[in-house]
């Protein structure tokens, strides 16, 4: 279980409130305005935000100050975060040990992950070589190595028109699946949370709402979000 306890998050004039549970392996998508702090509650949680206030708990352990490697959890940004010097095998490869000195098992878990995520024989490559779309397979791949219980999407796939967009997110659905991992997921659009989200946590007026499941928010919206959605 992921536990927001009480937490306050300040940052500058800004300030948000979270308080809720998310349990372990649930799929989350994280909606709401521009600028109403979804990325900076992810952020929160994987330990590049501090907190005010409050408590984050990972089940019994208490992570509020406890470090970005420390919180078990693979994180997708938006840029994907691929180092353009170094070859897809070796960028995956980081997700186990940072200074790429992987022993031949190791070397054996980049090259199934790549296999699972559409990238066989791509290893080789520089990012530079690929298109968007394997760029986005590429990073879910070192999420995938990690083998961590949280996978954290923060957009990693906005770029991406929409059939490749849902493409991605159901291979995120799979993996997550296939893995047990838990996925919290920030998106600007409510078919993506549809798509793969079994919650959804509004974000609004300074407010992280818990989780609501995903039908039942979507299709009967509190004002706030029925504002958002249009």
């Amino acid at each position: 279980m992921l536990s927001l306890n009480d937490v306050i998050i300040d940052l500058g004039d800004f300030r948000l409130s979270a308080n809720f549970n998310v349990p372990n392996g649930q799929r989350v998508a994280i909606i709401g305005p521009s600028g109403a702090g979804k990325s900076s509650l992810v952020n929160a949680i994987c330990g590049f935000v501090d907190v005010s206030s409050g408590t984050i708990m990972l089940g019994a352990r208490d992570i509020t100050a406890a470090s970005v490697a420390a919180r078990k959890m693979a994180i997708l940004f938006q840029d994907n975060n691929l180092f353009a010097h170094l070859t897809i095998a070796q960028n995956v490869g980081l997700g186990i040990r940072p200074a790429l000195r992987l022993t031949l098992a190791e070397n054996e878990i980049v090259k199934q992950a790549l296999l699972r995520v559409g990238l066989a024989g791509f290893g080789h490559r520089k990012p530079g070589e690929l298109s968007g779309g394997q760029q986005s397979r590429a990073a879910l791949a070192r999420a995938l190595v990690q083998a961590k219980p949280w996978m954290i999407l923060d957009e990693p796939f906005a770029a991406l028109g929409p059939a490749l967009r849902a493409e991605m997110l159901q291979l995120v659905a799979e993996v997550a699946t296939e893995t047990g991992a838990g996925v919290l997921m920030v998106t600007h659009a409510p078919e993506d949370a549809r798509r793969i989200a079994q919650s959804v946590i509004f974000v609004a007026e300074g407010v992280a709402h818990a989780p609501v499941p995903t039908a039942e928010l979507l299709d009967n919206p509190p004002p706030a979000l029925k504002a958002y959605l249009g």
